[in-house]
């Protein structure tokens, strides 16, 4: 029988009627023919719960227990959606991650997917199962403990469940109806996309949409996994949903597909940084170490051996940042005047692969931000992508203009 893949979001398994229409979908596929492994993750906010609840009993708790409590939260919602389907006749059993076997690397609360066993469940399917329900977000460290993917992660389990099956497809429910063109939210306009390639869509994950987790998306894409947007509470058609794809099977590439943004972010300048080899690894590694996550870097031109290095990173991370930057300065390994830090700023960027064989881009959308008066304090692009950090007053203004400018409310 073919395969198809099936994950199932916190909202859309929140409470046993949720799981009773989530269940509806899956007989719906069963009855065409197919082979169903179902992914589910916890009910919406009990992983929350379970963090607060580890916190609440260690503060500096061990990680190996960590994943032991957070990772229940999907082993309910397995249980319970494979007793559903069993109401409706339809021959399902729940597996945890170590059943399957999922194997990861040992780093707790964020393994990495090292080899997914198909034999169990292959041999389940040859018995007469229909459906494996997969616990999410978990596996099995080369040491026996449960391990988590970190958050988001069942994203992920479901595109590497298709990957190891050979499934025609992985549809992701969730709680709204694709890809768009960016957040409604912001922009009335915004339009669902009936596709969008892989590139387009990792770019968008990772600079701040958050309809599907960046590590999925790479994983659909390393290994040509077909992907599926679609709805949990809305009547679907073969049509519904946004299929994320690769590019040669979109017939006509806009040059700017969509607008992301990021509204949580800051910009560190070091000003007076001597300017000789050497410096920015100092700088970046003490960050990395800190486990900081710098995004856009820019250095000024130099003037009598000294120069301006500028970051963004997380707002959050900046007091880590700080601190690292402190510590090579009092170590005397890095000498600089004073770190300005700006937590007012926020990321907007534009991403279409139609930029490869388009010329005027970078052109337009700077002249949309300059008839606004939107001021940009760094920029930084890719092949895909041009990002801009600007004051985050105008970050809503900024995404609705760059969106009216690429007419991306029109389809053609």
């Amino acid at each position: 029988m073919p395969i198809l893949v099936m994950k199932f979001g916190g909202t859309s398994v929140a409470n046993p009627d949720r799981i009773r229409r989530a269940a509806k979908r899956v007989g719906v596929e069963v009855a065409k023919g197919y082979d169903v492994i179902v992914i589910v993750s916890a009910m919406a906010g009990k992983t929350n719960e379970l963090v607060g609840w580890v916190e609440e009993t260690s503060p500096l708790y061990d990680a190996r227990e960590y994943d032991a409590v957070v990772s229940s939260g999907e082993n309910v919602t397995a249980g319970l959606m494979a007793l559903t389907l069993q109401e409706m006749d339809v021959p399902a059993r729940s597996w945890q991650g170590w059943q399957v076997p999922l194997m990861t690397t040992s780093a707790h609360s964020a393994a990495r997917i090292r080899e997914i066993g198909t034999d169990n469940i292959g041999r389940k399917f040859a018995e007469g199962m229909k459906v494996a329900v997969i616990a999410g977000f978990q596996g099995i460290s080369p040491e026996g403990r449960v391990t988590t993917l970190g958050r988001g992660g069942s994203d992920t389990t479901a595109v590497a469940f298709a990957a190891a099956f050979g499934a025609e497809r992985c549809d992701i429910y969730t709680d709204v109806d694709g890809v768009y063109t960016t957040d409604p939210r912001i922009c009335e306009k915004a339009r669902k996309l009936d596709r969008i390639a892989f590139e387009e869509m990792l770019e968008l994950a990772s600079l701040g949409a958050k309809v599907l987790q960046t590590r999925s998306v790479e994983l659909a894409m390393r290994y040509h996994v077909k992907l599926r947007v679609l709805s949990s509470f809305e009547e679907q058609s073969d049509e519904a949903g946004t299929l994320v794809c690769d590019e040669e099977e979109i017939m006509e590439m806009k040059p700017v597909a969509g607008v992301a943004y990021s509204r949580d972010e800051a910009k560190l300048t070091l000003m007076s940084v001597a300017d000789r080899p050497g410096i920015a690894a100092i700088i970046f590694s003490a960050l990395s170490d800190a486990g900081v996550n710098v995004d856009m870097i820019v250095q000024n031109i130099s003037e009598e051996g000294r120069t301006d290095m500028t970051f963004s990173c997380p707002v959050g991370e900046v007091p880590r940042a700080e601190a690292a930057l402190a510590a090579i300065r009092t170590e005397g390994r890095l000498n600089f005047s004073e770190a300005i830090a700006d937590r007012n700023v926020a990321k907007v960027s534009v991403v279409g692969i139609g930029m490869r064989s388009q010329s005027g881009v970078a052109a337009k959308m700077f002249k949309v931000l300059s008839d606004e008066g939107i001021n940009i304090k760094v920029i930084t692009t890719s092949e895909i992508k041009i990002s801009v950090l600007i004051d985050r007053k105008y970050m809503e203004l900024a995404v609705q203009a760059l969106h009216d400018a690429f007419e991306l409310d029109k389809a053609d």
